[in-house]
C-alpha cells in the first residue's frame, strides 16, 4: 500500500510541476520583435529634407533607449531601436514602414514623425496590426480608435492648439484681422479647421489665407500677400524651416502683427535662434513641455534628470532645443508602456497598455499637465499653456487650457 501511495505522490508532483511549467510558459507571450532578451522598436523620422530639424528627436530617442539598456533594459530585455530617414517624403515613409515590418520585424513603430508620412503609412500599419504608436504629429486623425485601432497620437492635436489661440484672440483682441499662413497638407489644414471651428460666428476675423508647399524654396511671396491684406494678427502654421523664414521676412518688411506660431516650431535652438532673437520678440505660442532655456526650471527635479541624461548620453544635444525635450518625453512614455506590458509583449497588449495610461507625468511636462489615455481616447496630451517670447526665452502666462471646443 505504501508503494502505491508513494507512486501516486510522485505522479501528483509530476502533474503539478508540468502544470506550473506550463503556467510559466503561458505568462510570456511574444509577437515578432520581442523575445526573452530583446524588444525591437522601429522609427521613421526626417533626418534629411525640408523638416530635417526634427532629426534630433530620433537621435534623442536613440540616446534615451541606450540609457535604459545601460540600466538593465525593460523587465530584463534590451531595446533595439531601428530608426530610418524618410526625408519628409510620404512615398519614402511607406518604403521604410514596409522595411521595418517585413524585413526588420519590429514589435511596433514608435513616434514616427510628420503628418504626410503618417497619413501615407497609417492604413498599412493597421492592416498589418502593427502599433503606430505615439505618433509625432498633432493631426486629429490619430485619435480614431474605431477606424484605426493600431494608431495612437502623443502630443496635443493641432485642432486643440488652434482652438486655444482662437479663445485667446477672442478674449484679448476681438476686433483682430487675422492672416493665416499654413502648410498645404493635413498638418496645416488641421490647424486651420480648429481655428475656424472655435471662431465660429466670428470666422470673418480671418481676412486672408495663404498656403505653401514644402517644396517651395521660400515663403516670402506669401508673407508679402498677408501683409498687404491689412492683417494685424499673423497665425503662422508652418514647420521649423518655414517658421524661421517667416519670422525673418516679417521683420524685414517692418510688419508688426501679433505673431502666433505653432508649438511644433517654437524651438529656441531650432527656429528662434536662426531667425534672430531681435526678430522674435513678442511672438506667441503654446507649450506643454518645459523650456530648457528657462532658468525657472533650474532646480526642477524632472529637469535635473533630463540634464543629467544629456550630459551622459547625448552631450552634443542642446538643452534649449525643444525637439530634444520632446524626444526625451516621448521616449519616457514609450518605456512606461513597455514596462506595463510585463511579459506579454504582443502587439495587442502593447496597444492595450498604451490606452491605459493614468496621470503619467514624464520629467519634462509642464506642471499641471498629465498623460491620460483610454480605449476611446487615443491621444496622450490634450492640455496647453500660452507663452510669449521675451529676451532669449519663452515666458509662460495664463492658466492651463483645455483644447476642447467651447461651443
Amino acid at each position: 500500500m505504501s508503494g502505491i501511495g508513494s507512486r501516486a505522490g510522485i505522479f501528483a508532483i509530476t502533474v503539478l510541476l508540468a502544470a506550473t511549467s506550463g503556467s510559466a510558459c503561458a505568462e510570456k507571450k511574444y509577437d515578432p520583435g520581442a523575445s526573452d532578451t530583446e524588444i525591437k522598436i522601429g522609427n521613421i523620422v526626417p533626418y534629411s529634407g525640408p523638416a530635417s530639424a526634427y532629426g534630433t528627436i530620433g537621435k534623442t530617442e536613440e540616446a534615451y533607449f541606450r540609457k535604459i539598456n545601460a540600466e538593465g533594459g525593460i523587465n530584463g530585455r534590451k531595446i533595439t531601436f531601428i530608426s530610418y530617414d524618410d526625408g519628409y517624403n510620404p512615398q519614402k515613409a511607406v518604403e521604410q514602414a514596409r522595411r521595418l515590418v517585413e524585413s526588420d520585424q519590429v514589435l511596433l513603430v514608435f513616434n514616427p514623425l510628420g503628418t504626410p508620412s503618417n497619413v501615407a503609412t497609417q492604413k498599412y500599419f493597421n492592416s498589418k496590426q502593427v502599433p503606430q504608436l505615439l505618433v509625432a504629429s498633432g493631426a486629429t486623425r490619430w485619435n480614431n480608435p474605431k477606424d484605426f485601432p493600431w494608431t495612437m497620437g502623443w502630443q496635443p492635436s493641432y485642432q486643440s492648439e488652434a482652438r486655444s489661440y482662437a479663445k485667446f484672440l477672442m478674449a484679448e483682441q476681438p476686433s483682430a484681422k487675422i492672416g493665416v499662413l499654413y502648410q498645404n497638407d493635413d498638418f496645416g489644414k488641421d490647424y486651420l479647421k480648429g481655428l475656424k471651428d472655435e471662431l465660429g460666428s466670428k470666422v470673418s476675423m480671418i481676412v486672408a489665407e495663404e498656403s505653401y508647399e514644402t517644396s517651395e524654396p521660400t515663403i516670402d511671396n506669401h508673407v508679402y500677400k498677408l501683409k498687404a491684406s491689412g492683417a494685424d494678427v499673423l497665425i503662422n502654421i508652418s514647420t521649423p524651416k518655414f517658421a524661421a523664414q517667416t519670422i525673418k521676412k516679417v521683420a524685414e518688411l517692418g510688419w508688426k502683427p501679433l505673431h502666433i506660431m505653432t508649438s511644433v516650431s517654437a524651438s529656441v535652438g531650432g527656429v528662434i535662434k536662426p531667425a534672430g532673437y531681435e526678430n522674435s520678440q513678442g511672438i506667441l505660442s503654446a507649450a506643454y513641455l518645459k523650456d530648457g532655456a528657462d532658468p525657472q526650471w533650474d532646480d526642477d527635479p524632472g529637469m535635473k534628470k533630463f540634464l543629467a541624461f544629456l550630459e551622459k548620453y547625448y552631450p552634443e544635444g542642446n538643452r534649449i532645443d525643444g525637439t530634444i525635450i520632446y524626444g526625451y518625453s516621448a521616449a519616457q512614455t514609450m518605456v512606461k508602456v513597455l514596462q506595463m506590458c510585463g511579459d506579454d509583449l504582443t502587439r495587442a497588449n502593447v496597444m492595450k497598455q498604451a490606452a491605459s495610461l493614468k496621470d503619467f507625468v514624464p520629467d519634462t511636462l509642464l506642471p499641471g499637465i498629465k498623460i491620460n489615455t483610454s480605449a476611446t481616447k487615443f491621444v496622450a496630451i490634450d492640455q496647453l499653456q500660452m507663452m510669449r517670447f521675451k529676451g532669449e526665452k519663452w515666458e509662460l502666462f495664463g492658466d492651463i487650457i483645455s483644447g476642447q471646443l467651447s461651443h
